[in-house]
């Protein structure tokens, strides 16, 4: 009963029941995943913005003001900021931004910080669920920010709806090391600092990279200029937004992306359930202490200890 009401507090869009709702889900406490099945048909009403890039490209100057914008056309936003650098502290070392302290006061704007926690990993899927928590209260736009480009977060950006790649200029090197991950993932592409020289050169690289890429959707990633922290080139960040968004709407290849991320949720959620039975059984956590040590003594090799375990678990 005390979940139904939960439940029905998120859906109000009550703040401190959706920041309850995300803790449930993030730490996999009892009952999140009935919460999850009960708030996921009120889903897919938000535009989820995913923002990723390289650190220093002031990805954070540029989530602050593009919710700023969107809050003085009247909508409701939610933004997850996701740090998986801090696994063994089990929270997120995002919470003392200055610019909470400014859009923190603003009841219209949710801020939460998800951090790597515990051994069974699930950043990423715990990230996914909670923009599905804020999407069902009634957050218009949710912005999800990542702090570095690695796995996870490439993971996350790709279940949004739209994802913006930041860089700057004079980041030649940058760019082609980002080109194998990041820069299929992209449907707009930000120069950000662009009042710093280099960036037509950076704006040429990316543009003849983008050129021979192929993307099965047919889409042309746009390549917008801000300069975040004097407000410049937000509106046009906002409207090439919309403007794949639009697009999604009407391409075929809309339908493969949700049926993409939908299998992949369901994978990850399969891959943490099956591991969390495997080390459920009596004795698993003595028995993987024994083999971690026959292993880091080269006495056996990790495959036939994964074999062990699976064997023994009867999943």
């Amino acid at each position: 009963m005390e979940s139904l009401s939960l439940v029905q507090r998120v859906l109000t869009g009550e703040p401190r029941a959706v920041a309850r709702a995300i803790s449930k889900v993030e730490d996999g406490a009892e009952g999140a995943s009935d919460l999850m099945k009960a708030v996921f048909p009120h889903t897919g009403r938000g535009l989820v913005v995913g923002i990723t890039g390289s650190p220093g490209a002031g990805k954070s100057s540029l989530v602050d003001k593009l919710a700023g914008l969107y809050r003085k056309r009247g909508e409701r936003v939610g933004i997850v900021a996701v740090d998986p650098s801090s696994p063994f502290s089990g929270g997120a070392i995002l919470g003392d931004r200055i610019r909470m302290q400014a859009l923190g006061l603003d009841p219209g704007v949710f801020i939460r910080s998800m951090a790597t926690r515990g051994n069974l990993g699930g950043l990423a899927r715990a990230t996914v669920d909670a923009v599905a928590i804020l999407d069902a209260a009634g957050y218009e736009k949710i912005i999800v920010e990542t702090v570095g480009v690695g796995q996870d977060e490439v993971e996350i950006v790709k279940t949004a709806d739209v994802s913006v790649v930041v860089l700057v200029p004079g980041m030649g090197d940058d760019i082609q090391a980002i080109k194998a991950g990041i820069m299929e993932i992209g449907d707009v592409f930000v120069i950000n600092k662009a009042d710093r020289d280099g960036v037509l050169r950076t704006e040429k690289e990316l543009e003849a990279l983008l050129s021979l890429a192929h993307r099965p959707d047919g889409w042309s990633p746009p390549i917008v200029k801000t300069v975040a922290t004097e407000n410049k080139g937000l509106e046009e960040l906002a409207a090439a937004v919309e403007s794949y968004r639009d697009f999604q709407k009407d391409a075929e290849g809309a339908r493969g992306r949700r049926r993409a991320v939908a299998r992949w949720r369901i994978l990850e959620l399969l891959r943490e359930r099956l591991l969390a039975r495997a080390l459920e059984g009596d004795g698993v956590g003595e028995r993987l202490d024994a083999l971690s040590l026959e292993v880091a003594d080269k006495r056996r090799d990790p495959y036939s200890a994964v074999d062990e375990i699976i064997n023994a678990s009867e999943l």
